[in-house]
């Protein structure tokens, strides 16, 4: 979208899914955060696997959409056969994040998520720039 990279392939457009793209879980990568400091804070007393997800998940097509919704340009793509092995939905079950950690995402829709990379990219346009400055 900002205009430096080729175009996105898309993999599959014949998945059994309500637009026919691959369905996947999305989380903010602050809400990651929130939800390892809860785990931090509960290291004691909470042990074993916890997935962080939205539980609903979201259509790679649903995706380029919104990111062309946020940013007012066209994303560019080509569309590509699907790839062996691509599960058509992969989404987090985060129950037990909200019964352990009592971690819900507060930043869960694409508007959020991709906004909050959109106006990180148009602040910081090189990037992090060169580590050794």
């Amino acid at each position: 979208v900002a205009g430096r990279r080729p175009p996105l392939d898309l993999f599959g457009t014949d998945y059994p899914t309500p637009d026919g793209t691959a369905i996947r879980d999305y989380v903010h990568v602050d809400d990651l955060i929130d939800a390892h400091m809860l785990g931090l804070e509960r290291i004691d007393s909470v042990s074993g696997p916890i997935n962080l997800g939205t539980t609903a998940g979201a259509s790679v097509a649903e995706v380029v959409a919104a990111a062309e919704t946020v940013t007012g340009q066209e994303v560019p793509r080509v569309y590509r056969d699907r790839r062996a092995g691509d599960a058509p939905v992969l989404v987090a079950d985060g129950a037990r994040a909200r019964a352990l950690l009592g971690w819900e995402p507060s930043r869960s829709t694409l508007d959020q998520m991709i906004g909050s990379a959109w106006d990180w990219m148009q602040r910081n346009p090189n990037g992090y720039g060169d580590p050794t400055d």
